[in-house]
């Protein structure tokens, strides 16, 4: 049940790095905004109480869902603007 918290971040960071245009920004909003989401989910849940080795588990859930959420957002552009 904790792990929802990093997995709704990572979407919500995914469709805000889906809306810029530029590479390098979009890699530097999900990179900064996955770790600190990760960190938030940590404390908020608080896993951190129990040990710090979830720090890098929730970042990356984070930052795992983000970039999906990019990927098939894109995708779904894509094909959507293809049909008639």
């Amino acid at each position: 049940m904790h792990e929802v918290l990093p997995v709704v971040a990572g979407i919500v960071v995914g469709l805000l790095a889906y809306r810029v245009d530029s590479r390098y920004i979009k890699l530097a909003i999900l990179l900064g905004l996955s770790v600190i989401f990760g960190v938030m989910a940590t404390v908020v849940s608080g896993e951190v109480l129990i040990s710090w080795g979830f720090f890098p588990v929730d970042i990356a859930l984070v930052l795992l869902a983000a970039a999906a959420t990019t990927v098939v957002v894109t995708r779904w552009q894509r094909r959507s603007a293809l049909l008639p």
